[in-house]
């Protein structure tokens, strides 16, 4: 098993309109985004090319939203932003 290429912990999942976990983990290993329960449970999981991620303009600025199967989720918490930034640092990445 491969060393994740971004996790972040502490992160708040929603998907509207309720909370899923308010302490999960977002993970990007072996080319899939992860979103995992405070207890390490796989809440939803899909290839990175598949998963849509923004900040929309009404967000805070430490919130997120990702479209993952189809499901949209709001990620919160001090890992959203860096979660942007490793979707777009991963996929720039030339593909061997």
């Amino acid at each position: 098993m491969s060393e994740p290429e971004f996790t972040a912990t502490g992160v708040r999942i929603d998907r509207w309109p309720r909370s899923l976990t308010r302490a999960g983990e977002v993970r990007i290993e072996d080319g899939r985004l992860a979103l995992l329960t405070s207890y390490g449970s796989e809440i939803d999981s899909a290839p990175l090319g598949t998963v849509r991620a923004g900040r929309p303009w009404f967000a805070k600025p430490d919130e997120a939203v990702a479209t993952v199967n189809g499901t949209r989720y709001k990620i919160s918490g001090s890992g959203s932003g860096r979660l942007l930034d490793a979707l777009r640092k991963v996929r720039s990445r030339p593909r061997p």
